[in-house]
């Protein structure tokens, strides 16, 4: 049985923000990307997002102990969002470290683009073939 490949692609619009300022403008992305919630009081997803940021840019896998230690949460809550981050093709794991998928943001949205138009492209092969049998 061919394994089955489970990537949740989430797109949120939002109103961006305006002028220049890196920490709006990272939350901007982050809330676009999905990574908010209203049960996320703390920000916790975002806060091992930027950890997960900083060490991608530095180069640098990090373990789960590592990300709670930076981000002064508990093991259970950076895997849970860690899990999370991996489900939406953000992450990836190596060796029990994570890293972000690609190493700029840039690359990092064209890959979820190309992931996003695949998906899009079979569900449309697909509704087309449902219509035809439907009209049968």
């Amino acid at each position: 049985m061919k394994e089955e490949i489970y990537e949740k692609i989430l797109i949120i619009r939002t109103k961006k923000p305006e002028g220049n300022n890196i920490n709006a403008d990272l939350q901007w992305f982050s809330r676009s990307l999905g990574l908010f919630n209203e049960r996320d009081r703390e920000k916790s997803c975002f806060r091992i997002f930027i950890e997960l940021v900083k060490a991608t840019k530095n180069d640098k896998k990090l373990r789960s102990d590592d990300l709670a230690e930076k981000s002064h949460l508990s093991r259970a809550t950076v895997i849970h969002h860690l899990n999370t981050l991996m489900e939406r093709g953000l992450v990836i794991s190596k060796n029990n470290r994570y890293l972000l998928r690609e190493s700029s943001f840039n690359d990092l949205l064209e890959d979820l683009e190309k992931d996003f138009f695949k998906t899009f492209k079979d569900l449309k092969k697909k509704a087309i073939e449902l219509d035809r049998e439907l009209e049968n």
